[in-house]
């Protein structure tokens, strides 16, 4: 799904009431800013979307994944300070309409929007990237100045790291990057896409990204590909979840698979 323009969220009856939401399905955690808005249904997201001119900072998260710990704090700590900015705290899994438009595959991913169009994103845990891009978005419409980005890195480093995500790779016929371990994977997406693999019958080898932040973040680049899991057949990039998700019944996954990467 492009990252470019998209619709922000698919249509959906509205829910009842919860106790202790507003009357237009959100609450505001306890302590939270009130910027920081939780959300209950997805309509009103859309209508937001829909109506505010300015910029909406939406934050994707699970609760199982402690690493969206940190950008909970983070994300506390940019909408105290960019007060007329509102935070959407969305459970990705529990809106999966919303996690689909934007295109999540992991958690935390923050993006900011305007209208129907994403004007920034952070995949995982970056916490100077998503500080950044929040400053760069949404400063203006706060008063405030755009804060100074971050030095570029070294080319003789890029260069090295290229080297060494070149080799992971191609470390097997099928490779793919995910969050933990086929046995034990740490997000749900990952967890579909080695169930397909499995399924498919497909020997693999896997990268666990939350081993190495300098890969989990350089792959993305490398290989223009801004979200995990990414899988690769003979070093080439074949996509992620979704993209897989429709070539398994097709039967065109299987297709691009080595003889020898097929088990019997």
């Amino acid at each position: 799904m492009s990252t470019e323009s998209q619709s922000a969220v698919k249509d959906a009856t509205a829910p009842k009431s919860v106790p202790g939401s507003t009357s237009e399905g959100i609450s505001t955690a306890e302590q939270a800013p009130k910027n920081i808005i939780e959300l209950k249904d997805d309509q009103v997201l859309r209508k937001t979307l829909e109506q505010k001119k300015e910029e909406v900072v939406l934050y994707f998260w699970a609760a199982w994944a402690k690493q969206c710990e940190q950008v909970d704090g983070i994300i506390q700590d940019l909408a105290k300070k960019y007060t007329k900015t509102e935070f959407f705290r969305i459970e990705a899994e529990k809106f999966e309409g919303v996690s689909e438009a934007y295109d999540i595959s992991a958690v935390p991913t923050v993006i900011v929007a305007k209208k129907a169009k994403i004007i920034g994103r952070v995949d995982g845990v970056n916490i100077p990237k998503l500080v950044q891009q929040v400053s760069d978005c949404c400063a203006a419409t706060n008063g405030l100045t755009t804060q100074p980005a971050v030095g570029a890195v070294p080319v003789d480093l890029k260069q090295d790291l290229n080297t060494r995500l070149k080799e992971c790779i191609n470390r097997a016929k099928v490779m793919v990057f995910i969050k933990g371990t086929p046995a034990q994977p740490r997000c749900g997406f990952s967890r579909k896409i080695v169930g397909l693999l499995n399924e498919s019958k497909i020997k693999y080898g896997y990268f666990d990204i939350l081993t190495d932040e300098e890969v989990r973040q350089g792959l993305k680049e490398y290989s223009d590909w801004p979200t995990y899991p990414q899988l690769y057949i003979e070093g080439e990039l074949v996509g992620g979840l979704d993209i897989v998700t429709e070539m398994v019944p097709s039967g065109e996954l299987i297709k691009m698979v080595p003889k020898e990467s097929i088990l019997a």
